[in-house]
């Protein structure tokens, strides 16, 4: 059975899906197919929220010791929006103790063809949009987004859950080839803190954590 929820540390993660609308140079996907032993690359891309649901409720004493439980894995989340709003819905009835966060690429409103963020408003507790770089074009480099004007998306779903009254953090990926890629901390933390969210630099790990 495909790994639909695994653990880093006491935290519990969910992996709904493989598919992303980027192609991240320093994902770690593209370095080994395991979190920790719990192999993320799936059997099938239509999970459900059912099949989530079961496999949280087969570890629900480990979930809850850990307190928060993170939509993270080796795909884009919000492209499984509908799923996840059922899981998060079974989350905040069944265990309303326990957080819950998404981390994001930000295209959610893209790829879902509408405003998704006031539907996430109260269902989650954070949310952690990939920024990834200080301008457009080194964020095509380094993210290499299946579709233009992906950054501008990016800033504008931060925007949004930001308005929504979500506790936002935006986030990089700093020391990775860094003779290559030029990334300008200082500006991508004025960008995020423009916008309202948090900022977090994540120096970059080859094993991904």
């Amino acid at each position: 059975m495909s790994n639909l929820v695994y653990f880093l540390g006491q935290k519990a993660y969910i992996n709904i899906t493989n598919a992303c609308t980027n192609a991240c140079k320093f994902c770690v996907r593209d370095i080994k197919d395991d979190v920790k032993g719990a192999n993320l690359w799936l059997d099938v891309q239509n999970v459900k929220a059912e099949d989530v649901i079961k496999q949280i409720k087969d570890s629900a004493k480990k979930v809850l010791e850990g307190g928060e439980i993170v939509f993270c894995g080796y795909g884009e989340p919000l492209i499984k929006f509908e799923e996840v709003k059922k899981i998060c819905q079974y989350i905040r009835e069944q265990m309303p103790d326990l957080k819950i966060r998404i981390n994001t690429n930000g295209h959610g409103n893209f790829v879902n063809k509408k405003n998704i963020v006031p539907e996430l408003k109260g269902l989650i507790d954070n949310i952690s949009i990939s920024l990834n770089a200080q301008n457009e074009e080194l964020y095509n480099e380094i993210s290499q987004p299946k579709f233009e004007g992906a950054y501008d998306a990016m800033l504008d779903f931060a925007r949004e859950c930001v308005r929504c009254g979500i506790d936002t953090t935006m986030s990089i990926v700093s020391k990775f080839e860094e003779d290559k890629y030029k990334l300008d901390i200082e500006k991508c933390e004025q960008i995020a803190h423009s916008i309202g969210a948090k900022f977090r630099n994540r120096e970059w790990i080859k094993e991904g954590y």
